[in-house]
């Protein structure tokens, strides 16, 4: 039975893909400018790979940010390892890209947050794929207060 186009899945693709590619530049070139980010991956996901001492210590979540010390940068089709340090200890991690929730470089107010449908509403009986939601950190335009136009100016 056709389900028709996916679009959540195909955004949910298309977001990973940015990550991975953002990442990549990163491993080459390095950081530019003022570009950081904090990256936030569920612990307990399939492929995750960190130490044990950390995962104890963040069971659940954890918000790695990329900025000024991190080494062994590698980004492949599936996730990347990056070296990072923890209380003076680097740690090797292995982050697979569907492990994380969400992808933020406040240097430029840039975010991406993936969340799940049950999320959104746990009454639905969507499948448990997550459903990309995209958000910008950008501050929304102040309202204008209202006013008043006279109709008269447009009559014949």
């Amino acid at each position: 039975m056709d389900r028709g186009i996916d679009y959540g899945n195909l955004m949910h693709q298309a977001m990973r893909s940015l990550i991975r590619e953002v990442l990549t530049r990163v491993g080459t070139d390095g950081l530019p400018g003022e570009h950081h980010f904090f990256i936030t991956l569920t612990t307990q996901h399939p492929g995750v790979q960190m130490a044990d001492w950390l995962r104890a210590r963040y069971p659940d979540e954890i918000t790695i940010v990329v900025q000024h010390w991190f080494e062994n940068l590698e980004v492949d089709e599936n996730g990347f390892a990056i070296t990072l340090n923890f209380g003076n200890q680097p740690e090797p991690l292995y982050i697979p890209f569907d492990a994380i929730s969400t992808f933020v470089d406040p240097s430029v107010e840039f975010g991406l947050k993936f969340e799940t449908h049950s999320d959104e509403d746990d009454d639905e009986d969507d499948d448990d794929e997550e459903a990309p939601m995209i958000h910008t950190d950008t501050d929304p335009e102040p309202r204008k207060a209202g006013e008043v136009v006279s109709l008269d100016q447009f009559r014949k």
